[in-house]
């Protein structure tokens, strides 16, 4: 079923069924055919038009060989094998204040009301900024990442166990993990690129990098750097477990 006229597509106005011609902004051109169209609405009350195409040409970055194992955390979002840090930003942290203080105006608002209304509004607003400025920066790492490397290695993370630990929850929540992995996935799909998962239970930081030594008494997340007892190489704690991650992505790839 295709509910649209793609001849009527233009900058200012989409040709929707029963309603007609209606206003819009077009964030995109639209490419090949069109398949299907849905529309939503957001809790702040934006209506978004999502087309579903076929025969689109993806453009292709050029191969590079590259190869990377990266491990994900809190205090850096991304930590690659070739000793590269990526900031977590933390953006619900730093609104949280601003937060806290519309949805105590939120509670106080007599329910039913106009004005309840209008701060609830505010509330999914804020709540959005955070959600755009999260997604925008996780857009922007994993298309780098794909365009710089062929193969990417990364831990599979039960996110949904991590986060029952009540003190790092809500930085986990915020963090998204999930959805980085999921969009360098399609990512390196559409590029014919390849990335595997390598299972949460392998002792990446564990194990030394260099000489294959295990230490169980680095499960103590307060042991950031150490210098190894065996080939005497001083290893940092996530660039040691991303450089793991890697080798062990490879094996299993040849496996």
């Amino acid at each position: 079923m295709n509910p649209l006229d793609q001849q009527k597509i233009s900058s200012l106005a989409i040709k929707l069924p029963k309603l007609g011609y209606v206003k819009c902004t077009v964030s995109k051109e639209v490419q090949g055919r069109i398949l299907s169209a849905t529309i939503s609405q957001n809790p702040s009350g934006k209506y978004f038009l999502s087309l579903c195409c076929t025969d689109v040409d993806i453009p292709q970055y050029e191969r590079t060989g590259a190869m990377v194992g990266i491990d994900l955390g809190i205090k850096d979002f991304a930590i690659t094998s070739d000793g590269e840090k990526f900031d977590n930003h933390k953006y619900l942290n730093k609104s949280a204040k601003k937060l806290a203080k519309l949805q105590r105006q939120l509670s106080r608002k007599t329910k039913g009301s106009n004005n309840r209304s209008k701060a609830r509004i505010k509330v999914a607003r804020l709540h959005e900024k955070i959600v755009n400025q999260r997604n925008d920066t996780l857009h922007k790492l994993s298309t780098n990442l794909v365009k710089t490397y062929d193969f990417i290695a990364i831990e599979s993370l039960k996110v949904k166990n991590m986060v029952r630990n009540r003190k790092l929850a809500k930085s986990i929540s915020d963090v998204s993990w999930g959805e980085f992995v999921r969009q360098l996935e399609y990512k390196l799909s559409w590029q014919h690129k390849h990335s595997i998962k390598v299972d949460s239970f392998f002792p990446s930081s564990q194990l030394y990098s260099v000489c294959g030594v295990k230490n169980p008494d680095v499960k103590n997340l307060g042991i950031r750097q150490w210098t190894c007892t065996e080939c005497n190489t001083k290893h940092d704690r996530d660039i040691n477990a991303a450089k793991n991650i890697l080798n062990e992505g490879l094996r299993l790839l040849s496996v």
